[in-house]
C-alpha cells in the first residue's frame, strides 16, 4: 500500500484525517515536532488497526522535514497523499501596522517554504507512482486578508498561489493539488467544521479530484 503523509499532526483534525484515509489502506505517517507526542497518536491509530508511524521535525527546518519525509517513504511506503496542514504560531498574527519585515520571517518559512520542501521530497514518488494528492489547509486569511493577522495572511497567501500553481502544472501527470479553506473554528460540534466532517471532506477531495479551491463553510459576510 502506498501513504498518507500529515504535516502537522495534532490530536483533532489530523487524527481524525489520518483515521479516515487508514480505513481506506493507506500507511499513516505522521510529522510534528514531538516524537512522544506522534507515538501517542500512532498509538491510537494503530488500536483502530491502522498502519502509523511518527517521524519528528519542525517544519521550519528543510533538511529535517525532507528526512522526515524520505524515513516515511522508505519505512512505510511511496507517499501517494501529502496533507500540509500545521498550526500557524500566535507571534504570526501581528497588526498589519505592527508588522515588520522581520516578523514575516517566520510565518513565510512555516507556510510558503515548508510547502515546497514538502512537495520537493514527496514529488519524484508521486512521479513513479502515477499519481498523486497534494492537500493544503487554509483558514479564510488565505483568501481574505485580515489586517489584524499580517504574517498569516501574507503567508497564505503565498502559499495558495504556490499550491495554485502546482493545481495547474501536475494535472497533466495525474497528480491532483487542491485546496481546503476552513473560515471559522474547528469544532466537534460544528455541522459544517467538525474533524470528522473535514476528514470526510479532505478524502473526498483526494478521491474525486474537482477544483482547486474548496471551502468547509461558506465566508462571512
Amino acid at each position: 500500500m502506498t501513504t498518507y503523509a500529515l504535516i502537522g499532526a495534532g490530536s483533532g483534525l489530523g487524527l481524525a484525517t489520518a483515521r479516515r484515509f487508514g480505513r481506506e489502506g493507506f500507511d499513516i505517517a505522521l510529522v510534528s515536532r514531538n516524537q512522544d507526542h506522534l507515538d501517542a497518536l500512532a498509538a491510537e491509530l494503530k488500536g483502530e488497526g491502522i498502519s502509523a508511524r511518527g517521524f519528528a521535525a519542525d517544519v521550519r527546518d528543510p533538511q529535517a522535514l525532507t528526512a522526515a519525509l524520505d524515513a516515511a517513504s522508505a519505512t512505510l511506503g511511496v507517499i501517494e497523499v501529502l496533507q500540509y496542514s500545521p498550526v500557524p504560531h500566535p507571534d504570526f498574527m501581528k497588526p498589519v501596522l505592527d508588522t515588520t519585515a522581520e516578523d514575516l520571517d517566520g510565518p513565510l518559512a512555516f507556510s510558503a517554504k515548508a510547502p515546497v520542501t514538502c512537495v520537493n521530497a514527496v514529488l519524484p514518488g508521486m512521479r513513479e507512482l502515477g499519481r498523486g494528492t497534494l492537500l493544503f489547509v487554509n483558514g479564510s486569511s488565505a483568501v481574505r486578508p485580515n489586517p489584524k493577522v499580517a504574517g498569516t495572511s501574507i503567508a497564505f497567501a503565498a502559499e495558495s498561489a504556490y499550491a495554485a500553481m502546482l493545481h495547474q502544472a501536475l494535472a497533466p501527470e495525474n497528480i491532483h493539488a487542491a485546496q481546503l479553506i476552513i473560515p471559522g473554528a474547528i469544532s466537534p460540534d460544528s455541522e459544517q467544521s467538525s474533524p470528522t466532517v473535514l476528514a470526510e471532506r479532505l478524502y473526498a477531495i483526494h478521491s474525486e479530484r474537482g477544483d482547486f479551491r474548496h471551502y468547509s463553510e461558506p465566508l462571512p459576510d
